[in-house]
């Protein structure tokens, strides 16, 4: 199997840069000097919302913090944001750029490596464009065009969000990262590339996918909503090959975010040690109590399950989605609310693919309607997520020294956060994506 990822890990990449020069690319950053003039800045490091605030930029860096008082510097670029709230670029943990969602269970199969590196560009700038600058992909069906599409925006090819990938989902056979419904026979190797039995292939495919470019592996602990056979609440991985995937990427350096709805196979995972539990739609007291003596994080996608089911019963998606769906929506937000009054540390992540790129700001509304204050909420999608990438040094704040990403929504403060759902204005890197609406 080695040799056939070697080779599709080329193709993607190929395929990626290719689809790239067709489309406009990031503008080069230069080593100019830019003041942002923010009417309001949240500080999500001391959980304050500043008024008239200064944001100098050198390159792609933020070199001052400050009052907005005093002369400007002489030929910077000013940008006028006095009317706007800026908040840090944001961050969603769990998406699937190259991924779309259909009624067909064997979409994926439908689609080549070709249209996938094509729609990954395409959804790359649409996310960037709402308001996230940098994103973890939880997985994608044809290995490594995860890694393509990074590295084409890291070269500037293609516009987009940072991102951390995962290669593949690491799953059983016949498990939720698996294609099920497939004839036998049908699947390419290239959509196998994670299926592991036992210990000592888990330890295999995950050596696999960090030494073709991976940043973190994804391990599917129990059964998915939207894969066909699989029951969300059972567990598929035991704690022994949790163990192995988390141990193999320790050392190399990486770490493992499990994709978990059941109980058992929430624990499960947390006792291997997991950095992220991703989904937690049946996690219990027990759960939770191990969840916040071992610091694990919960990435829970709490606003998807209503698009779901609205949009699933209008497409004519498998009944099976749709009644595993509504088993999970309400359980899973009733546990979001006990996780937060417990203090288990939450990080934001909304399942984009599963629904379209660029409503991923709509999840924050969500999360404050399910007990969390605005600024909670925009931690979890800033500086929460950024400490569970390890990136806190260089993103998920307004400050010195870290890139400029920065966000804009109209108004003073945060409100309800609906104003993240359509955002006004976005900086990745010192480069505007997008210009504030007239």
């Amino acid at each position: 199997m080695t040799s056939a990822i070697v080779r599709a890990q080329l193709t993607a990449r190929g395929l990626v840069v290719a689809a790239a020069f067709l489309g406009v690319g990031a503008a080069p950053v230069t080593a100019q000097i830019t003041v942002v003039r923010a009417g309001w800045l949240a500080d999500v490091e001391s959980g304050r919302i500043l008024p008239r605030q200064r944001i100098t930029i050198t390159g792609e860096r933020i070199t001052a913090v400050g009052s907005d008082k005093g002369p400007l510097p002489a030929g910077a670029r000013i940008i006028d944001l006095t009317g706007y709230t800026v908040v840090p670029g944001l961050i969603d943990l769990h998406t699937h750029l190259m991924d779309e969602m259909t009624a067909d269970p064997l979409g994926p199969l439908h689609r080549s490596a070709a249209q996938m590196a094509f729609d990954g560009a395409r959804n790359a700038r649409t996310t960037l464009r709402a308001g996230f600058t940098t994103v973890r992909d939880m997985g994608t069906w044809r290995v490594f065009t995860d890694v393509a599409l990074r590295d084409a925006i890291n070269a500037g090819i293609v516009p987009g969000p940072r991102m951390v990938v995962s290669g593949a989902y690491v799953t059983v056979r016949g498990g939720g990262g698996e294609i099920t419904s497939a004839p036998p026979g049908t699947v390419p190797v290239e959509m196998r590339a994670g299926v592991a039995n036992g210990v000592d292939e888990v330890r295999q495919r995950v050596r696999e996918l960090l030494d073709g470019g991976a940043d973190f592996i994804k391990m599917i602990a129990t059964g998915a909503v939207l894969t066909l056979g699989t029951e969300p609440g059972a567990a598929e991985y035991g704690e022994a090959e949790l163990r192995a995937g988390v141990e193999e990427a320790a050392a190399k350096g990486s770490w493992v975010g499990a994709h978990a709805h059941g109980a058992e196979g929430i624990k499960n995972a947390i006792r291997a040690g997991v950095r992220t539990v991703d989904h937690g739609s049946f996690l219990d007291d027990e759960g939770i109590g191990l969840m916040v003596a071992r610091g694990t994080w919960l990435v829970p996608d709490v606003w998807n399950g209503g698009w779901i089911d609205s949009v699933g019963r209008r497409d004519g998606w498998p009944a099976e989605y749709l009644r595993k769906n509504l088993e999970t929506v309400e359980v899973q937000r009733e546990g979001f609310r006990k996780a937060l009054a417990a203090g288990v540390r939450i990080a934001y992540g909304t399942d984009a693919g599963v629904y379209p790129h660029g409503l991923n700001g709509r999840q924050l509304a969500t999360m404050v309607g399910l007990g969390m204050t605005p600024m909670e909420a925009l931690q979890s999608a800033t500086i929460g997520a950024a400490t569970v990438l390890g990136w806190e040094d260089r993103v998920g704040s307004v400050a010195a020294g870290k890139f400029a990403d920065l966000v804009a929504v109209g108004g003073e403060g945060l409100g309800d956060m609906a104003g993240f759902a359509e955002v006004a204005w976005v900086m990745k890197g010192g480069v505007v994506a997008k210009e504030r609406r007239k």
